[in-house]
């Protein structure tokens, strides 16, 4: 597998910072609003190939931790960026993406995964061991960092006070850092694909040669390229989809849940390829994995970022929210505990992402 410079994969990513650079911050007609959203769609596939190199080269679960850490690290700068120059009505930005993109990775990334491995193959095998750690770690980090501040009272509002915020952040942090000693030192076993002993999917590169060093290095730079582009081409976006959604008369938080789901694409294209190569572990690493980087890397960069930051800085979930969340996570114990999965789990979590996004529609 080696990287060729005159390959569309090559070609994109280059296109896509290049449209960016002269895009932003620039009022496009509708014409232009439609290639600028051409170029992200090609852009976001191919960052999934220049992922699955660098995942086959470095292996698993190296390969799912590259995505999504610099997937979140790009978010978290553009969350950061908004921020400073929204003004008061960003004071709910960090908090309304981090739990869209808990939403859409525990329920919308692992659900269809689920279904498309089940449909292809009957039963969907992976490690309960891992992906319940996983889990936990998830669900005590979204609580400490979503829930609590709904309860805490040394602040008016669902707010942290100060010293509840660095507390928080530290937390996420500590917890953040022992899942990936967890999953890439201590127990990497735990989450790598299950073996059945049967049919091995389609996934030529199982048996394929490992890419290169210098192959993969290339790669690994445009795959920072291509989610470089990706996010900042959703941003740019942003003001047509901002457009779409008050002409649709949904509310202004939905424009979140769509930039959440632009920025998410790669990790979901590339959940439900492992997911149809019979390598469903790969496919809950990329979205508990996800979630878990989501907020154990914002949190803590937005506690930084509240120093110079004027305004309130809001994480409370509200009620709706936390019964969707506690119902999430209800839902993935009984999923992940049997380490087996059928379609119906895979509907189960397809229906619950359904109806995070009618709620968002009509809260």
């Amino acid at each position: 597998m080696s990287v060729r410079w005159s390959a569309w994969t090559t070609v994109l990513p280059v296109l896509g910072v290049l449209v960016l650079a002269a895009t932003w911050k620039v009022d496009l007609p509708t014409v232009l609003v439609a290639l600028v959203a051409a170029v992200l769609i090609g852009t976001v596939l191919a960052a999934v190939h220049h992922a699955e190199v660098v995942a086959h080269r470095v292996g698993e679960p190296f390969g799912s931790l590259v995505l999504a850490v610099a997937v979140t690290v790009i978010e978290v700068a553009l969350i950061v960026t908004v921020m400073a120059s929204g003004g008061p009505e960003s004071a709910s930005l960090a908090r309304d993406t981090v739990f869209a993109a808990v939403m859409i990775t525990t329920n919308g990334i692992v659900g269809i995964s689920l279904l498309v491995g089940a449909r292809r193959y009957g039963v969907t095998l992976f490690n309960a061991e891992g992906s319940g750690a996983a889990l936990a770690t998830v669900t005590t980090l979204a609580t400490l960092s979503l829930v609590l501040p709904t309860f805490t009272t040394s602040q008016p509002g669902p707010e942290f006070s100060p010293s509840q915020l660095t507390f928080a952040a530290l937390a996420s942090l500590v917890l953040y850092g022992a899942f990936v000693i967890n999953q890439t030192v201590r127990h990497r076993d735990f989450f790598l694909p299950v073996d059945d002993g049967g049919e091995d999917g389609d996934d030529e590169n199982a048996h394929a040669e490992p890419p290169s060093g210098r192959a993969a290095k290339i790669s690994l730079g445009l795959l920072m390229l291509s989610l470089v582009a990706v996010v900042g081409l959703a941003k740019v976006e942003s003001p047509a989809i901002e457009s779409a959604v008050d002409a649709a008369g949904f509310p202004p938080s939905f424009v979140g849940v769509v930039i959440a789901l632009l920025v998410l694409m790669p990790e979901s294209i590339a959940a439900v390829r492992a997911a149809r190569r019979k390598r469903l572990q790969i496919s809950l690493n990329l979205g508990y994995g996800s979630a878990i980087a989501s907020i154990g890397l914002t949190i803590p960069a937005i506690a930084l970022a509240s120093i110079w930051l004027d305004g309130p800085l809001i994480l409370g979930l509200g009620p709706t929210h936390m019964v969707l969340l506690a119902l999430t996570v209800v839902v993935s114990m009984l999923t992940v505990v049997p380490g087996r999965a059928t379609r119906l789990q895979g509907s189960v979590h397809l229906v619950l992402m359904a109806a995070f996004l009618f709620l968002a529609i009509n809260p």
